[in-house]
């Protein structure tokens, strides 16, 4: 018996997980999950539009409740087979470490807001900005999308660069904003009241994008402004270089990797690889 439920929970872990090739079931699943993925992003989008919520609402609703049921029982199964992903650990050690896991958090991050309202009456406009957390069911794809797994791969090898030019940057940001508002606060008290309310202008500027709504008046002023609209040319160019080189060593490795694959040998009676 023991032995049977063993067999049944692995079952249903290669079901869930990203299917092989020669599994139907499982590539089965893959692709209802990525359908009811892409038709809830669908109804958020359609949802926006008053005319068409008015008429559809109900269906809208009923839509959301029988999601919400796929993708919890989804993540219950998830975590009660997280022993077959962590074989190494108990099986209560197994489901926490599964459940901190960060595609683990994104799936309960696109259910909770359901529940939540049950449990906790909330403000009515609070209730409205916990359904745009649905949004996140789109990251869900990065289980069965190649695409999004490199993206994720790359910011996790290049996070240390990352973080040190959006650490620079940020430093850059709050010095050209503290000299703005000492630089311009009296002639424009209600465009630069405080340093918080410059940092618009100082982002603006830096990544040169200069919506025009804020700009300094006095030479100086300008003067820091041209400054740092340079400084930002190069400055934000840097993670755009950083990501790059990134997807460019990800695809390199990749490529080895299928070169690799492609030139083995392996025996045509018992499949095992011949070394050379």
């Amino acid at each position: 018996m023991l032995i049977l439920e063993k067999n049944f929970k692995l079952r249903v872990f290669e079901i869930i997980e990203k299917g092989e090739e020669d599994d139907f079931l499982s590539r089965l699943f893959d692709y209802f999950i990525v359908s009811m993925i892409i038709l809830n992003v669908l109804a958020i989008i359609l949802e926006s539009f008053y005319s068409v919520y008015l008429r559809y609402g109900y269906l809208f609703k009923s839509f959301e409740i029988i999601s919400v049921a796929i993708f919890s029982l989804e993540y219950i199964l998830r975590v009660w087979t997280a022993d077959q992903k962590y074989k190494d650990k108990k099986k209560i050690f197994a489901s926490i470490l599964f459940i901190i896991s960060p595609i683990a958090l994104i799936d309960l991050f696109a259910i909770l807001p359901f529940y939540l309202p049950m449990i906790i009456p909330f403000d009515l406009r609070f209730l409205r900005m916990l359904r745009i957390t649905r949004l996140m069911r789109i990251f869900k794809l990065n289980r069965y999308s190649n695409a999004l797994s490199l993206v994720g791969r790359v910011l996790k090898n290049k996070k240390e660069e990352l973080i040190i030019t959006i650490s620079i940057t940020f430093l850059l940001v709050l010095f050209a904003s503290t000299l703005m508002y000492y630089i311009e606060q009296d002639v424009q008290p209600d465009v630069f009241p405080n340093i918080i309310a410059a940092f618009w202008w100082a982002v603006a500027t830096l990544t040169t994008v200069g919506y025009g709504d804020v700009y300094p008046i006095t030479v100086w002023g300008k003067i820091l402004s041209g400054l740092i609209a340079v400084l930002g040319i190069g400055l934000v160019a840097l993670p755009t270089g950083i990501i790059s080189s990134g997807f460019m060593e990800e695809l390199s490795q990749n490529n080895n990797q299928n070169d690799t694959v492609k030139s083995a040998k392996y025996c045509k009676h018992c499949g095992e690889k011949i070394n050379d």
